[in-house]
């Protein structure tokens, strides 16, 4: 199967959310393969205060109607940029992309295809289901095997990969998501919130992944993991249904 063809029905319907920070040696072409893809309905780009010329690139595509361009005058984080770019969604569905190319965008139709026929609310795209790839780094892919296990453990949904940058949503759904988290916990609080929903589709696919070395701007570290250990129980075990959602899911519109 070529998984960049694109599916009947697709083309416009999708808004991706793309946070950004100092990603200026990636950011023009990254953002051209969002573009080319004839899904993208429109392209959010948060821009975390990035401290090189990011932003100076972005303006590239300032004319373009598809791209929004917003800047966070205070860096707060992945999770901060993500939330904002939630809101600011108007497509059908809603995909989070990074701005590296350790995710393709030629992987859309993977991800999509659960939503656009009617069988998920939710879909990951797990790193992890036996797809082909360069060989990654074996204690940061433990790491998130580990934290992926925790997770299942408190949220009693069955994932891969519940660190993936690849998750795609109904955009009723993410916006009903009372999100707070400001750096990379924000992986660990979607998880738990559409789990606790009991009554959401949540779908994993398998994607390809290119994993890019820690000199060439990998940002999440030991302390990120430490982190999403806490995130795990708060998110599982001492937030509420009224903390986790805005609306009754009964309230959401029909799918």
């Amino acid at each position: 199967m070529n998984s960049s063809h694109p599916l009947p029905g697709s083309e416009g319907r999708l808004s991706v959310v793309m946070p950004v920070y100092n990603e200026a040696a990636t950011i023009e072409t990254i953002v051209r393969k969002v573009l080319d893809r004839p899904e993208t309905g429109e392209l959010i780009i948060v821009n975390d205060a990035s401290t090189d010329d990011t932003w100076e690139h972005l303006q590239k595509f300032s004319a373009d109607p598809r791209v929004k361009l917003l800047n966070q005058p205070v860096n707060r984080g992945k999770g901060a940029a993500l939330i904002r770019g939630f809101g600011e969604a108007t497509r059908d569905f809603v995909l989070i992309q990074d701005a590296d190319f350790e995710y393709t965008p030629e992987d859309y139709p993977i991800v999509l295809g659960p939503l656009l026929c009617g069988r998920a609310d939710v879909v990951y795209g797990s790193r992890f289901m036996g797809t082909p790839g360069q060989v990654r780094y074996f204690r940061h892919e433990m790491g998130n095997k580990f934290l992926t296990f925790l997770s299942n453990v408190f949220s009693d949904i069955h994932l891969s990969d519940m660190e993936t940058c690849y998750k795609g949503f109904r955009r009723e759904v993410i916006q009903n998501l009372r999100l707070e988290s400001e750096r990379f916990g924000i992986e660990v609080e979607i998880t738990a919130k559409v789990a606790r929903s009991r009554q959401l589709r949540i779908w994993e696919v398998p994607i390809s992944y290119n994993p890019r070395r820690y000199g060439e701007g990998k940002k999440i570290g030991w302390r990120d993991g430490v982190a999403a250990l806490f995130h795990i129980l708060h998110f599982n075990l001492f937030t509420s249904d009224e903390q986790s959602f805005k609306r009754p899911w009964s309230e959401i519109a029909d799918r």
